[in-house]
């Protein structure tokens, strides 16, 4: 069993920076990938980006490409989303996942709860 919490979203003004945070129990958290997806308002859920229990493999989508930095601690049991230049458009609630392995990751098992991230113009 996999436990996820997310922290770090809030509000913050059109090229900001945040930077999100999911704590994940569980003594598999070293062997597992993980992931970051985000549903904005009346939108579907979307891949954002994911990494590989190496930290090697780290595909993201192509809309937060050269902004987004995927990383994890695997020692903290943590993986982490470094936001820059956000956009009003990145305005969303924004979920860790877990998965077995990178090739399972955009249909994780396990969930967080999410965090709100709200870009201001």
């Amino acid at each position: 069993q996999v436990q996820l919490v997310e922290s770090g979203g809030g509000l913050v003004q059109a090229g900001g920076s945040l930077r999100l945070s999911c704590a994940a129990s569980g003594r598999t958290f070293s062997t597992y990938a993980m992931g970051w997806f985000r549903r904005a308002p009346g939108k579907e859920r979307e891949f954002v980006a994911a990494i590989g229990w190496r930290g090697t493999i780290t595909p993201y989508a192509d809309s937060v490409k050269g902004r987004f930095t995927i990383s994890r601690d695997n020692a903290k049991n943590t993986v982490y989303l470094q936001m820059n230049s956000l956009k009003v458009e990145d305005t969303a609630l924004y979920y860790c996942a877990s998965a077995p392995g990178i090739a399972t990751i955009r249909n994780p098992g396990y969930w967080g709860q999410g965090t709100q991230v709200t870009v201001s113009s």
